[in-house]
């Protein structure tokens, strides 16, 4: 009884410290008018796994990170990003468009996000296109394509940490007459 009694106990600790990740959203980003300089220092996490495939010409060696397969005859790189890959902000090319990078080397390694109407305002994964199954994103300076279910990978974070980062308080110790 006593072991199940502690178990319950550090779990709940556990569970207390882990993040609480919530969705990136347009909402957040405008009561918050965060700088480029201030997004930097926010810890971003991928909502849902992200599959980058692009088919590789017969003479192509250029692979350096990437897992190399052989599908009905075709080279193909892949590239996997897993939910909850925690991701930096690099820098946003126009007004609500963010580039976030997910794995270190080359700074042409991010993704672009921004805000869908679809999907509550959430900061998605954004494409050149999306066709019925897939959408093309560029990677790496490559062009990579994507499943459609990535359509609605988003960006989280973790709001706790944010309200601890921004909060600036005191308690006043009031002031006397002379």
């Amino acid at each position: 009884m006593k072991n199940a009694l502690l178990f319950l106990f550090l779990l709940a600790a556990l569970s207390s410290c882990s993040p609480r990740l919530s969705y990136f959203t347009q909402d957040l980003y405008e009561r918050n008018r965060w700088s480029d300089s201030e997004l930097k220092k926010i810890q971003f996490y991928l909502s849902d796994d992200v599959y980058l495939r692009r088919k590789l010409g017969d003479n192509s060696s250029e692979i350096v990170e990437g897992k190399v397969r052989v599908v009905n005859g075709q080279k193909i790189e892949e590239i996997y990003i897993p939910r909850s890959t925690p991701g930096v902000f690099m820098f946003s090319p126009k007004a609500n468009r963010f580039a976030v990078a997910f794995e270190n080397g080359s700074d042409s390694r991010f993704l672009m996000f921004g805000p869908n109407p679809k999907a509550g305002e959430r900061f998605v994964l954004l494409a050149k296109d999306w066709e019925r199954s897939s959408g093309t994103v560029t990677y790496d300076g490559k062009e990579y394509e994507v499943n459609y279910g990535a359509a609605f990978a988003g960006l989280m974070v973790d709001l706790r940490r944010i309200d601890r980062q921004d909060r600036n308080s005191r308690t006043a110790e009031g002031r006397k007459v002379d």
